[in-house]
Parts: structure tokens; C-alpha cells; sequence
């Protein structure tokens, strides 16, 4: 409750316009919220509210990552561009994620899990960029809605049959192929699987940074979060049916990657190395492993923080430039030495090189996914061979080579945005050093 109370009170500050201000009272409470770390089963409890492990580092995730996007956008704010809205919409976008987080009914948890769409579309349809932001609005809210129904009917059937919808009794070992992908695909939307991402990188295109950055940072961990939750319903299920998703994910992992190397827009390539992500990490969470579970919070974890900041930079190059074409972002090792440094060490997180968290999480996935089943081995080569690739080809094409002519004035870079870039790489690697506390 203190969580949400917090965030209920910066609602009418949100009207002073003061954007620094809201920042750091943000800093404020994701501080205060470490401080409430526990190891216990469930920690906290209400009601219908609680938290343990799990959703403590993804509500820690999301705190952090809504007072980075406060940061980034300042841009909004100094051309008062209804900056108010803006703010009251961040906030509240963060509400209903906090408490689809901290619920452990599942109903609260499928209300609040729909409801943090509302918040995305509009900052996608309010602040984007491009007029086809309103289709990319659309297929984000059509794909979800579709997917989401079935889930509805699963949750009242499974009340009917056990009388309880606490997340706690969650015990039962359901047998229905049906219910089963019901259950499935709405996460299979949000995080989103090979099959099911086409609204991704369209709303990522389309949307504004602080858009993109809760879209990537947090709204993708959704997906990823209730699979955890509902996978132990479908345990002996899952055992049977998971190897041909598994395959499924992976297969798509390496078709991504090669579209990966054929997009000159550079927010799209971001986007796209998202669903590789994803799809490793949902691969690994169908294991059912406990290594594939553990990896799959730290990929969450660490994607969150990682493609956040690969967005910033691509928003620093387009404040400056207009332009998000590859063609135009070229040679900054020229002009932006400094940034050359930012790009290279979150380049080199995404495609999982140490000393980043990325890397421990895809250790575990692939250690898990080896040990599911030896024919993974040549997909995960491919994958991770494809990984590095895409990742040398968005920082050699934009980094190195003669930078655009058309290019007279240059804007250097503010103490903000140095800052903005390393709150989000610091802890991206410094949790590695505490990284026994996933493994308990």
C-alpha cells in the first residue's frame, strides 16, 4: 500500500510541471522500496497485495525505469508539451503495473495486466512521432485484447472448478489442451513470441522514448512474469507440449536475427533484437528448470535495463539529427567520441558479453535448455552466433565510417543525458556482483 500511496500523491504534483521534481521523488521511493527486501515466501500481505521474490525486482525494475523516463523526456516537458498529461499518464501507467505485480488474486492480476495497456496507448497515440502511430496503437490494443479473452474464460472456469482464485493455492495439475493455450496466449502477446510480435516493433517505431522505454523496460516483463505464475497449473501438460514451443521460439530467435540485419531503421533493429530476447527466455522458461526459471528473472532483469538505454542513445541520435535512418547515423566516432564509449558498452550487454547481467541469464538458459534436450545445441549456436552479428552491425554501421554531410550543427551532450545512460548501465552491471541472491 505504501507503494501505491506514494504514487497516488505525485498524481497532483504532476500539475506543478516540475519534472525534476516527480524524478526525484521516484528516486526516492525505489530506494525506500530496496530497502524492503525480503527472502521470505510472501512478504507484506494484504488483502489481495503482496510481494516475494519475483515481483519484488520487477516492480524495483519498473520504479527505476519511470524515473528514467522522466529523465528522458525532458524535451516534452521544456516545449510544454502537455507535459501535465504526460506526467499524470507515466504515473499512472506505473500504478497499474506496480499492482499487477503485487497481486495475488489472479482476477486483480488479469484487471491490472489489461489495464496497464490503456496508459501505453496512450503515450504511443499522444506523444509518438509519426502518423502511423495510430496504427501501431491499434494492432498493439487489438493484439493484446484478442489474445487476452481466452484467459478471462480460463480464469472463471478454473474459479468454478477450485473455488479459489489466490495465487497461493495455485497447486492443481490441469490436464486441457485447451485450457492450457488459453492460459498461454496472452503472455505469448506481451513478451511477445515468434508468431505474435508483429505489433512490436511497430509500436516501438512509433511510439516516443519514454513510449519505448516502458515498452522494452517493463510491459514486455509482463509476459514473461505471468508465465511464471501459471506455468506450475500445467506442470505434467507442459512436459508434453513445451518441446514444440521451445522449438518454435528458438526457430524464431534466428529468423528474427536475420531481419535484425536488414533494418536501417535503428529503433526497429532495437525492437526486433527484443523478441530474440524474449524468445531465449521464454525457451528456457518452458523448461521447467529451476536454472531455466532463475535465468529467465535475470534476462528479464537485465533486457529491462539493457534495451532501455540502447533506446536513449537511439533518442539522443534523433534529437539531434531528425533521423533514425542508419544511413544518417553514421560515423558518430567523428562527432560523439564520448557516445562512442555508451554505445559500445551497451552494444556489447545486449549481445550478452561480461561482465553484464545479460550473460550470466543466457548461461543459465542455455545450460537449462542443453540439459531439456541435446538437438537444442545447434539452434542456440546459430542464435547466439546471430546475436553478436546484429549487434556488430548496429555499432559498426553507426559508429564507424564518413559521417552525413547534411550535418552543420552539432549539440553536445548534457550532464542529463550522461547521467540518464549511466543509471541505466550501472546497475545492468553491478548486479552481477550480487547475482547470489537469484540463485536461493
Amino acid at each position: 500500500m505504501m507503494v501505491l500511496l506514494y504514487l497516488v500523491f505525485l498524481i497532483p504534483l504532476s500539475f506543478l510541471n516540475k519534472f525534476w521534481l516527480l524524478k526525484n521523488f521516484l528516486v526516492l521511493l525505489s530506494f525506500i522500496f530496496l530497502m524492503k527486501m525480503s527472502f521470505l515466501h510472501y512478504s507484506y500481505i494484504s488483502f489481495f497485495l503482496g510481494y516475494d521474490f519475483l515481483s519484488y525486482f520487477l516492480v524495483l525494475l519498473s520504479i527505476w525505469i519511470g524515473f528514467l523516463m522522466f529523465m528522458a523526456s525532458e524535451k516534452l516537458f521544456k516545449m510544454s508539451d502537455f507535459s501535465e498529461m504526460f506526467s499524470i499518464t507515466l504515473i499512472i501507467l506505473l500504478m497499474f503495473l506496480v499492482l499487477t505485480f503485487f497481486a495475488l488474486n489472479i482476477f486483480m492480476f488479469y484487471m491490472f495486466f489489461e489495464a496497464s495497456l490503456i496508459p501505453v496507448l496512450i503515450l504511443i497515440l499522444g506523444w509518438g512521432y509519426q502518423p502511423e502511430r495510430i496504427q501501431a496503437g491499434m494492432y498493439m490494443f487489438f493484439y493484446t485484447i484478442m489474445a487476452s479473452l481466452p484467459m478471462l474464460l480460463f480464469i472463471f472456469n478454473y474459479y468454478f472448478k477450485f473455488n479459489s482464485m489466490d495465487m497461493n493455492f495455485m497447486s492443481a495439475d490441469l490436464f486441457s489442451v485447451v485450457l492450457y493455450y488459453m492460459m498461454l496466449m496472452v503472455f505469448l502477446v506481451k513478451l511477445p513470441m515468434f508468431l505474435f510480435h508483429l505489433w512490436l516493433p511497430k509500436a516501438h517505431v512509433e511510439a516516443s522514448v519514454a513510449g519505448s522505454m516502458m515498452l522494452a523496460g517493463v510491459m514486455l516483463k509482463l509476459g514473461g512474469y505471468g508465465l511464471m505464475r501459471f506455468l506450475q497449473l500445467f506442470l505434467t501438460l507442459g512436459v508434453q507440449l513445451n518441446f514444440f514451443l521451445i522449438n518454435l521460439s528458438l526457430l524464431g530467435g534466428i529468423i528474427v536475427s536475420f531481419t535484425c540485419l536488414r533494418q536501417s531503421d535503428l529503433k526497429a533493429l532495437i525492437a526486433y533484437s527484443s523478441v530474440v530476447h524474449m524468445g531465449l527466455m521464454m525457451a528456457g522458461l518452458l523448461t521447467l528448470n529451476l536454472w531455466g526459471f532463475t535465468g529467465s528473472l535475470m534476462i528479464m532483469l537485465a533486457h529491462g535495463l539493457c534495451s532501455s538505454c540502447l533506446f536513449v542513445l537511439v533518442n539522443l541520435s534523433y534529437e539531434r539529427l531528425f533521423s533514425r535512418s542508419i544511413y544518417i547515423n553514421k560515423g558518430m566516432l567523428n562527432i560523439v567520441p564520448f557516445l562512442s564509449l555508451w554505445w559500445f558498452l551497451l552494444v556489447i550487454a545486449n549481445m550478452a558479453a561480461p561482465p553484464s547481467l545479460n550473460l550470466l541469464g543466457e548461461l543459465m538458459l542455455i545450460n537449462s535448455l542443453i540439459n531439456y534436450s541435446y538437438l537444442m545445441m545447434p539452434l542456440i549456436m546459430v542464435i547466439s552466433f546471430f546475436s553478436a552479428v546484429y549487434c556488430l552491425y548496429l555499432y559498426s554501421y553507426s559508429q564507424h565510417g564518413k559521417f552525413f554531410m547534411g550535418l552543420y550543427s552539432f549539440k553536445m551532450i548534457s550532464y542529463r543525458e550522461l547521467n540518464l545512460i549511466i543509471l541505466h548501465w550501472v546497475p545492468l552491471n553491478l548486479i552481477l556482483l550480487k547475482s547470489d541472491y537469484f540463485i536461493i
